[in-house]
């Protein structure tokens, strides 16, 4: 198959992507507006998602934020927009709005489904969409003073992008349900006690470290080996352990490396850096 380089980071209007040593760290940069969800947020994060599928070279992503809040989810002031807001009078209007919702959902899978691990650093509030965006991460740390929100149902509607098809993946059902019909905020320190997050921290400056610290523990291991653990696990989720167990013979002898093995016992015994071949670069087929 043949290689190509990828393109330049696009420009982005509200984050800002920063690729370094196998790391990408992408960050809400609206603290004024809370880091509210509206169109330019969906237009960036989808055009941050694909550059970094692209990147063979990037071996783990952060997904952060700034100011008080990570983010208070969708802005209202979006369904007041006539491009955006729900047709609901017609079933044409009903049917397009189905199609609509399933390409924002589908923006939020992709971070479940790249091919690299994912990891959410949550200051202040986590809230409607943005719990819907962290579920899909692989690893999740929060500042002590955090909280999540099912908002939706504070607003009459129901939660629509993920967190009801994901949390109870994550979470028992009964506390999925309290979250889901209450609308209460969740404390981080209930978060950590129930395993939805993975650590906390005191501050945003040290829980973004720990994130980091985290990102080059992943980046030092066979790219290709991460992607394996990571396609296994997922699929072990949604599927029975004879399923998994079965698909995870056909992936091992699809990836498996002697080098790898071997230069991972070398690094270690020598205590240096292993060194590990990166991912191939990807491209659309409208891009080849």
């Amino acid at each position: 198959m043949p290689t190509s380089t990828p393109t330049a980071p696009p420009s982005l209007s509200v984050m800002q992507l920063h690729l370094h040593d196998h790391i990408a760290h992408l960050q809400l940069s609206q603290p004024q507006n809370l880091n509210t969800m509206h169109p330019g947020f969906w237009r960036d994060l989808d055009a941050a998602l694909t550059h970094i599928q692209a990147h063979g070279d990037v071996r783990a992503l952060v997904i952060s934020s700034t100011g008080k809040h990570f983010s208070a989810g969708m802005a209202l002031e979006t369904f007041a927009n006539p491009e955006f807001a729900p047709q609901d009078k017609s079933p044409e209007g009903r049917a397009a709005m189905s199609e609509f919702l399933w390409d924002m959902q589908q923006v939020f899978t992709r971070i479940e489904q790249l091919r690299i691990p994912v990891i959410a650093a949550i200051q202040g509030g986590c809230i409607g969409g943005a719990l819907d965006m962290v579920c899909c991460a692989c690893i999740r740390y929060a500042t002590q003073e955090a909280f999540f929100c099912v908002q939706e149902i504070n607003i009459g509607m129901v939660a629509d992008l993920g967190s009801l098809q994901r949390l109870p993946k994550l979470l028992p059902m009964g506390l999925v349900k309290e979250l889901a019909y209450t609308g209460r905020r969740w404390p981080a320190q209930a978060a950590l006690e129930h395993g939805f997050v993975n650590g906390l921290y005191a501050t945003q400056e040290d829980m973004l470290a720990a994130a980091m610290q985290t990102a080059q523990e992943i980046a030092s291991k066979p790219p290709i080996a991460i992607w394996g653990s990571k396609q296994a696990l997922d699929f072990a989720r949604d599927h029975s352990v004879q399923d998994s167990l079965r698909q995870m013979g056909w992936l091992q002898a699809g990836i498996w490396s002697n080098r790898h093995v071997m230069e991972s016992v070398q690094a270690s015994k020598q205590q240096r850096a292993g060194d590990f071949p990166a991912l191939m670069p990807q491209r659309a087929f409208g891009q080849m």
